[in-house]
């Protein structure tokens, strides 16, 4: 038999994730799956910038995501690595919710472990471990997009890590962390 207290704040349980459901960002997942997956990426170390519809009706165009790759590439060593789907799908959401239409300017995507080692030698707080170095990281930044909503905006889709510096944010798509 539920107790009283049991059944009470059971109900209280499910009508707050109700209502916070209404108005959160699903987690970890896009906005509208169904819809076309539109980016304008400026690449801030190479001056490259595309415009790409990765994904119509729910299917993913692979070159066009070779593109999202080339953009995303390690300016140091020029050396292309896939990025992870759910980082760019990601990103994506972060953009449609923040600003739609908007041009991303990446700051980093994919890090090759020898630019990675450089950074960490010039005292750049990078991790050993970064995942950019998998392609499950990216740092962003989308003019007029004040960073603290940018972090917050992140951090409501619950798809891994968040960080959030002064000039840019931190999206990865590992283990759920803020910073």
């Amino acid at each position: 038999m539920i107790s009283r207290r049991s059944f009470l704040k059971g109900a209280f349980f499910a009508a707050g994730a109700y209502g916070l459901a209404a108005i959160s960002p699903p987690r970890g997942g896009a906005l509208n799956r169904s819809a076309d997956r539109v980016l304008d990426l400026h690449n801030v170390h190479t001056g490259e910038r595309i415009t790409t519809r990765y994904c119509a009706d729910g299917c993913y165009d692979e070159k066009e995501l070779g593109r999202i790759d080339y953009l995303l590439r390690c300016h140091y060593s020029n050396t292309v690595k896939h990025i992870d789907r759910k980082v760019i799908d990601l990103l994506c959401d972060i953009k449609d919710r923040l600003a739609p239409g908007k041009e991303i300017t990446i700051i980093s995507g994919y890090r090759s472990p020898e630019y990675n080692a450089h950074l960490r030698r010039l005292g750049r707080h990078v991790a050993a471990t970064s995942l950019h170095m998998e392609g499950l990281a990216i740092d962003f930044a989308i003019n007029g997009v004040v960073m603290a909503e940018a972090y917050r905006t992140a951090r409501g889709f619950g798809a891994g890590g968040v960080g959030k510096y002064p000039d840019f944010s931190h999206i990865d798509v590992g283990r759920v962390r803020y910073w």
